[in-house]
């Protein structure tokens, strides 16, 4: 009997993916409109749409740092009709942040990481440091008076600049804000001294010289920064700080749907105009497969536990 359900099984999975989907799709996204993790999946939604000849809707669920709208998604069905796309804090950092979550981040299916945005290291622009090097030095000569800012805490930028004090050896005084924005400002305005940014937010305000980017935080330079070094090559071997966007699914989603939705996904990136619509965003276009948005996945949650752990940062 056994043998008998399990070949049912095998049969029917092909199926499952045949007739997906046969109704409206939901995107749950679990941070506010009008930023870049809510702009990759409504890109994305459109072309599905398009493809599929059903609704797909981008429902935007923001709150506690992306816990909110990943534990609706971790209780849905596992039938593919209710999705996650993300970036990393709910599905890779925040369970080594809060003493306890209402869902398990390790239980959801990944199926694409949809695209990767760069961290960049961003000074005001009086700031006396032609280079990293140059900050370093700066730092190590007044230990906790160079001030940071980030989105907030626990957030991508001071975790990132928690690292960087690590590999670095230095202390900075960490200065937390409500989100981008009001930092960005600070930052421009001398209220602060350095800030790791998304290089989509930061890029636009380096070239108009309201503030400089020193180095950028992924494995080599940027197309769009040529004249920039990356942490790596500025001294910090092995820094990396990668925003990225992934499209998961419930615990049980079967095979079959996460590898269609992975090559629908990808079909849609790989389009001309959403290339381009990814690029403004500064943001490097992906469409991955399951096994390699899986693979991400735990070496970033390896990255960040240790960062956590090391600085010791907590959120209730």
């Amino acid at each position: 009997m056994r043998n008998l359900l399990l070949i049912g099984v095998l049969l029917c999975a092909p199926a499952l993916a045949q007739d997906y989907p046969s109704k409206p799709v939901r995107i749950v996204v679990p941070f506010p409109p009008g930023g870049t993790a809510d702009a990759v999946p409504r890109i994305v939604a459109e072309k599905l749409s398009a493809k599929w000849g059903q609704p797909v809707i981008v429902d935007n669920r923001p709150g506690a740092s992306g816990n909110i709208g990943a534990e609706m998604v971790a209780n849905a069905a596992p039938d593919g009709y209710t999705l996650l796309v993300t970036p990393p804090p709910p599905i890779a950092v925040n369970q080594y942040l809060y003493k306890k979550l209402a869902y398990d981040p390790e239980r959801f299916v990944p199926v694409s990481i949809m695209a990767t945005h760069v961290s960049v290291l961003a000074v005001r622009p009086g700031l006396p440091a032609a280079g990293v090097p140059e900050l370093i030095a700066l730092a190590r000569q007044a230990p906790g008076k160079l001030s940071f800012a980030s989105q907030g805490n626990g957030t991508t930028s001071h975790l990132t600049a928690a690292m960087f004090q690590q590999m670095a050896g230095v202390q900075l005084l960490h200065v937390p804000y409500k989100g981008t924005a009001p930092a960005l400002t600070d930052l421009m305005g001398g209220q602060v001294d350095l800030f790791f940014d998304n290089v989509s937010s930061s890029l636009a305000q380096h070239r108009a010289g309201k503030i400089r980017i020193l180095a950028v935080a992924g494995a080599e330079r940027l197309a769009a920064l040529p004249e920039v070094p990356s942490l790596d090559e500025s001294g910090l071997r092995g820094f990396r700080s990668v925003s990225w966007n992934v499209m998961a699914g419930p615990d049980k989603l079967p095979e079959s749907i996460a590898r269609k939705l992975a090559q629908d996904v990808a079909e849609a990136i790989r389009l001309p105009d959403v290339q381009k619509r990814y690029l403004d965003l500064g943001g490097r276009p992906w469409g991955s497969t399951p096994a390699e948005a899986a693979a991400l996945i735990a070496e970033e949650r390896a990255r960040w536990r240790a960062v956590i752990q090391s600085a010791g940062v907590t959120l209730d």
